[in-house]
């Protein structure tokens, strides 16, 4: 797609930049150094725009003509927000809340140049049948999700097997709503 301008995708994501490149947008690549924390007190719903425009924050200072795209994707089941396993055993836990639930994913977006911002979120609710413990360890030691919200990649052996419905959009879950970040940089 021809864009007018330099744009820079603020995430070392091989999922979003997969997508972006789908979409087909040209843009560099350069990861954000920011802790992914954010106030306590903050609304569940509030939270994946909020990481976005805080990682687009972080290049306001040396920011040129480029529009940066930033995002964040949490997943969010009983109010409870989960972000990147840290470990085996926090991945297995999310697994096993997940597991016969229906839960959201929530991704946050943020579009930044020296003249604007704008930032904005989509939500799709994920069914997952009831997964076996012996499922959940054997995604985890082979597909290592420690880099996804939720323990998951909606694109991976477990997405084949365990989603039984996704309400909203499949790119989302996958950590970037395309459609909506296409039309967003369309009209910027």
């Amino acid at each position: 797609m021809n864009f007018n301008r330099p744009l820079m995708l603020a995430s070392s994501s091989p999922r979003r930049q997969y997508l972006m490149k789908e979409a087909g947008f040209t843009f560099t690549v350069e990861k954000p150094d920011v802790e992914e924390d954010f106030p306590s007190s903050l609304p569940t719903e509030q939270v994946a725009k909020y990481l976005a425009s805080k990682k687009a924050e972080f290049f306001r200072p040396k920011m040129n003509d480029e529009v940066i795209v930033t995002a964040d994707t949490v997943v969010i089941i009983h109010s409870i927000i989960l972000n990147k396993p840290a470990d085996r055993t926090e991945a297995i836990s999310m697994l096993s809340m997940l597991s016969g639930q229906t839960h959201k994913v929530m991704t946050g977006v943020c579009i930044l140049s020296k003249e604007k911002e704008e930032s904005f979120d989509d939500t799709t609710e994920v069914t997952f049948k009831k997964l076996t413990q012996a499922e959940i360890e054997f995604y985890v030691d082979n597909y290592k999700p420690y880099d996804k919200a939720g323990a998951y990649g909606a694109q991976d052996w477990i997405g084949m097997v365990a989603i039984d419905k996704i309400v909203g959009s499949y790119f989302n879950v996958m950590g970037l709503p395309i459609h909506k970040v296409y039309t967003h940089l369309m009209n910027f």
